[in-house]
């Protein structure tokens, strides 16, 4: 019996990612320095996108305050390096961590609004934040302040790929770094699919779309809701952590920017498709090529942007892999939950009828 088309199709497609994903790994043995730099910002990227189209996308929590959990993830981080001495990598697990914690207070504030008043909300709460950072006179105050020198080449491992690959100790650092965000980009997106295809994921779904309903069928949806925050601050605090380990500076103005680390991660899940696993992934390609090809170009770069969201959303409203994914039935990562069907040994259920006594 030939195999279907369809399963022709995923065969191909999962040895093309098996094949881009050693590729990935590889990068920093056949790649320059610069290419590989260029590389962790689009993962980094691509990580804070993911973490966003978790809550909005399929939370149905359109928070616009996710730049105050990158700049806690970096500034704990920070603390951690210079005033714990602690090696970066815990460091950046520790972020990590105070971004989580940052989290919980800010879900209690947040959670009590709906709409638009929450994405104000996590705003408000974001530039708190923002202004706490900036009181802080041992890691600089407002100025902000900067790593020690050779911080990133002390790490645990990077004299080992400088043995084995015979680079400097600043390369060496940048490679440590990448195939970070790269572990961390993979591991976002194995945990989504993984938690979206389970009952809990399912019940988030059910929430977006109809909170009440999900409700009425016992979900709970705060601590759903609740849950899927915490935990993507997670991710975005490590995120954050990793960014300015590699950038090795941190002001608050830079830590808690609400364009570099929301506006742009909002423009990448719009393009590439809100509420869909591979979205972010199109989006932050497509993110990319316009930032190499028009960056020199100053305001009409940020224009351009603008009006290619603006074109999405009129004339693409499911992002460019949304409209591409509907038109040609491509379903990668699929999410749909289908029925179990029917066995011959399962018993098929007896018409009853009710007649009225009198």
């Amino acid at each position: 019996m030939l195999p279907s088309p369809k399963s022709v199709g995923r065969f191909t497609l999962c040895l093309a990612a098996i094949a881009m994903g050693l590729a990935l790994v590889a990068a920093p043995f056949f790649t320059s320095r610069a290419i590989i730099q260029d590389m962790f910002g689009l993962l980094t990227l691509l990580i804070l996108a993911m973490n966003w189209n978790m809550l909005a996308g399929f939370a149905g929590l359109v928070s616009v305050g996710q730049q105050a959990f990158v700049g806690v993830g970096a500034y704990v981080m920070f603390a951690a390096i210079i005033l714990f001495d602690l090696d970066p990598l815990l460091a950046i697990g520790i972020g990590g961590l105070g971004a989580m914690a940052l989290s919980v207070p800010m879900a209690f504030f947040a959670f009590r609004l709906n709409g638009a008043y929450f994405a104000i909300g996590t705003w408000v709460v974001a530039d708190i934040a923002r202004l706490v950072a900036g009181q802080i006179k041992a890691l600089g105050g407002g100025t902000g302040t900067s790593l020690p020198k050779g911080t990133s080449k002390e790490m645990i491992g990077v004299d080992h790929i400088q043995a084995l690959m015979k680079i400097s100790g600043a390369a060496a650092a940048d490679a440590l770094v990448y195939w970070l965000a790269l572990a961390l980009a993979a591991c976002t997106l194995f945990a989504s699919y993984l938690f979206l295809r389970s009952r809990m994921g399912l019940g988030l779904q059910a929430i977006r779309d109809n909170s009440a309903a999900a409700r009425s069928v016992g979900v709970d949806p705060l601590r759903l809701q609740l849950a899927v925050f915490v935990l993507c601050a997670l991710g975005t605090g490590i995120c954050g952590g990793l960014m300015f380990l590699q950038i090795t500076r941190i002001t608050p103005d830079a830590a808690f920017s609400v364009i570099d680390w929301t506006a742009f991660v909002i423009f990448i899940v719009v393009i590439g498709g809100l509420g869909t696993l591979p979205g972010p992934i199109v989006g932050a390609v497509i993110f990319y090529a316009l930032q190499r090809a028009f960056a020199d170009y100053g305001t009409v770069y940020l224009i351009l942007l603008g009006a290619v969201g603006i074109g999405t959303m009129l004339f693409a409203r499911k992002g460019v892999w949304g409209t591409l994914a509907s038109r040609f039935g491509i379903d990668i990562l699929p999410l749909r939950h289908r029925a179990p069907k029917r066995t011959a040994a399962s018993p098929r259920p007896r018409a009853t009828s009710v007649t009225a006594s009198h």
